[in-house]
């Protein structure tokens, strides 16, 4: 009779420490659709659908040559302004050196004034051109943002790209190593949870420590009336897939 007394104790002492437990739906902690910034052909595309890449790693690749040649045009306009503005500088110097002499007038020191003033912007403007060709030129290329899986591919070689008002997604990431398991709460339970508490996720038959992030703000339609939604985020070793079953239990 004690074995069953003990046993019922300890069952009893379980139930206490999870009260409580909510169907949760996998979700991915991070997840985003990458576009490039500039227009042009898709010539490579090097990674596919459940690829996993490193922070950094180059993923997609437009025709560069169009963006290479305006490098190459907004360079040699830089060389040409910067020696037009060495020359209106020296230009400058000789002339205010005639007026503090009085050989010259004050109108002609004026003029020096105003051409190295003109050399100089259009060194600022070219400048300035050459840093946003460099950055066209950088942003031809796809750059994974983190470590992540390749949810999707949504492009091919000799597709042509244009950027406009809506972004035209090629591929979707997700970050690689933490999930969130989705479930919803009442609204009297909503305001007893805090962002980081810890909580358990259960996924079949493995157990992982998780802390909860993201809690709903506004109702949400549910079988029992409105509800919240909260997010239970845990780090993973192994793939696990969006849309999968799970548990989360609250303390």
């Amino acid at each position: 009779m004690t074995k069953w007394i003990l046993a019922g104790m300890l069952w009893a002492a379980a139930s206490a420490a999870w009260a409580e437990s909510f169907p949760a739906t996998l979700q991915w902690s991070q997840r985003v659709e990458l576009s490039p910034r500039v227009s042009g052909i898709v010539r490579e595309v090097g990674v596919n659908a459940g690829d996993r890449v490193r922070k950094g790693q180059s993923l997609l690749i437009l025709d560069a040559a169009p963006y290479q040649a305006r490098v190459a045009e907004s360079r040699a306009a830089v060389v040409r302004f910067t020696e037009e503005t060495a020359e209106a500088q020296r230009e400058l110097v000789r002339t205010q050196e005639l007026y503090d002499r009085t050989v010259i007038s004050t109108s002609e020191l004026d003029q020096a004034k105003l051409r190295q003033s003109r050399a100089k912007a259009q060194l600022d403007g070219a400048q300035a051109r050459l840093a946003r060709e460099r950055q066209d030129l950088t942003d031809s290329a796809l750059r994974a943002p983190f470590d992540a899986v390749v949810v999707a591919r949504l492009a091919e070689p000799g597709q042509h790209v244009a950027v406009g008002l809506q972004p035209q997604p090629l591929l979707v990431l997700a970050k690689v190593g933490e999930m969130a398991a989705r479930f919803k709460v009442s609204a009297d339970r909503i305001g007893s949870l805090k962002v980081g508490q810890a909580v358990t996720v259960v996924v079949g038959k493995q157990d992982y420590p998780a802390t909860l992030k993201n809690l709903g703000l506004e109702p949400v339609k549910d079988k029992d009336g409105a509800a919240y939604e909260a997010d239970a985020v845990f780090a993973v070793k192994e793939l696990l897939r969006a849309g999968m079953a799970a548990t989360v239990r609250l303390p």
